[in-house]
């Protein structure tokens, strides 16, 4: 477990005098309902999030002789005799691909390489703006894992990265498998580690809070997709008793005497491992029964305020830890698990105390990868991150609703960014070696970079003002 160093004591009450009180809450479906229209509004007026811009000077054609022909040949021979240097003299060591097939975009399912656009440009934008990376979004049309593979081999050569997203489960796996097996870059997928890195941050924490220690909770995890099997996976890495976790599919409880076992073996290899590693938890049945008596849930689950209800909750051990990370919509309202008894609740969404979001995660671990060059993500890379983001928000006190930092705390980056080049370098997968402190000053200029050109750009009228807010000139 994380322990900040100088932690206020007053971060550590006990455990019975944690139930916060209800804050004032948006009317929450109706929240969601306007945030909805509202980014249809925007996306028809701006036309897209991100646009190629350049970065070099170009004060007269006689430029373009530099930049393009005929001076160019000479960086393409220098590149073509050493392949490596295409990291220095080109953008491809901050540059990544954001590759998605649209299988399982968000809570919505499988709508297309098209509708899932959207969101992949949604995920280069906080990409650039929190990590300083340039990402471009590329949703392609693929019938099968090798589809994907044999896809994002053949364009890699231009990429320092590659972050699958919104992929299904469980295709996920076998393609960040394989693509990590092939490429001499990192490759990730968001939704299995970007969450899971996130919920082991905020649990950290909220175990602390409610004097809690992981090797002895009882952990229910409702939905056994990407995102909790590789939590799982995480959580068993940290010391978490496998014989006290419970996953939950819509077939109920892991466990080895489920009927379906023998179709898992093949259909499911991750889902049948885990099912063996913590035979159901001790326990046989539906949801219902994995909640009972359990000190933690987490729902990565259907997006519906209903999915959980509150008699699990209130069947919980005292002052029990929910997070509901389902989006858009969480599986049940801050509100009401509170209200039912939940100690610290958090969700995947912004407007709602406790954030537990990829969005704190990628930014930064591709920060940190690609300033270290390095060659791979392992778990040892996710939980170094999960670590130094619960740190950063154990030294800036902890609350029932201040379990894990918000996207606002900028700081927070650059800290996670070297902490997991630094990882990096031990682990022997960094082509480039470098101190903590030195990645700690490349990743804040980075970042800290990025920032100032965004605002630079809309003081001076580039990117134009949301409609119906008032011009920077119509602010001053």
């Amino acid at each position: 477990m994380v322990r900040a160093e100088g932690a206020r004591r007053s971060t550590r009450p006990a455990r019975r005098r944690l139930r916060a009180p209800r804050p004032e809450e948006p009317d929450e479906q109706g929240t969601t309902d306007r945030l909805g229209s509202r980014s249809v509004e925007l996306a028809k007026f701006y036309q897209g999030k991100i646009e190629t811009v350049p970065k070099v000077p170009v004060r007269s054609l006689a430029d373009f002789s530099v930049w393009y022909t005929p001076g160019i040949a000479a960086v393409s021979r220098a590149i073509g005799s050493e392949p490596e240097l295409s990291f220095e003299l080109t953008g491809r060591w901050n540059t990544i691909a954001i590759v998605t097939d649209g299988s399982r975009v968000l809570g919505l399912g499988d709508i297309g390489p098209e509708a899932a656009l959207p969101v992949m440009e949604g995920k280069a934008l906080l990409f650039k703006y929190l990590g300083g990376v340039d990402a471009i979004p590329v949703p392609i049309r693929a019938d099968s894992p090798e589809a994907i593979i044999s896809t994002v081999e053949r364009i890699a050569p231009a990429f320092g990265g590659i972050n699958l997203e919104d992929i299904a489960s469980p295709k996920c796996f076998e393609v960040l498998e394989e693509l990590t097996r092939r490429l001499p870059i990192p490759v990730w997928h968001d939704d299995q580690l970007g969450t899971a890195a996130a919920t082991v941050a905020g649990l950290l924490n909220a175990l602390k809070l409610t004097d809690r220690d992981i090797r002895h909770v009882r952990t229910a995890l409702l939905g056994a997709g990407a995102a909790n099997l590789v939590t799982a996976r995480l959580l068993i890495a940290l010391g978490h008793d496998p014989r006290r976790l419970s996953l939950v599919d819509q077939r109920g409880i892991l466990d080895p005497e489920r009927e379906d076992l023998d179709v898992l073996r093949f259909s499911n290899r991750w889902k049948y491992d885990l099912a063996l590693k913590t035979r159901g938890g001790g326990r046989r049945g539906d949801a219902a029964e994995a909640v009972r008596e359990a000190d933690v849930l987490l729902a990565a689950s259907t997006p519906d305020p209903n999915t959980v209800k509150p008699s699990w909750i209130r069947s919980m051990a005292p002052g029990p830890i929910v997070f509901a990370l389902a989006n858009p919509v969480p599986e049940i309202w801050p509100s009401v698990a509170r209200e039912a008894g939940a100690a610290i609740v958090a969700t995947g969404r912004g407007d709602f105390p406790n954030q537990v979001n990829n969005s704190l995660v990628f930014p930064a671990v591709f920060r940190g990868v690609l300033d270290a060059r390095a060659r791979r993500i392992p778990d040892e890379i996710v939980l170094v991150a999960a670590r130094e983001l619960a740190e950063y928000a154990a030294q800036h006190g902890l609350s029932p609703e201040h379990i894990i930092p918000t996207m606002e705390e900028h700081e927070v980056f650059p800290r996670v960014a070297a902490a997991v080049a630094t990882r990096s370098v031990e682990l022997g997968i960094a082509r480039r070696k470098r101190s903590f402190e030195e990645f700690l000053e490349l990743a804040s200029a980075r970042m800290g970079r990025t920032r100032a050109q965004a605002s630079a750009l809309y003081r001076a009228g580039f990117t134009l003002p949301m409609p119906d807010e008032p011009t920077p000139k119509e602010r001053t």
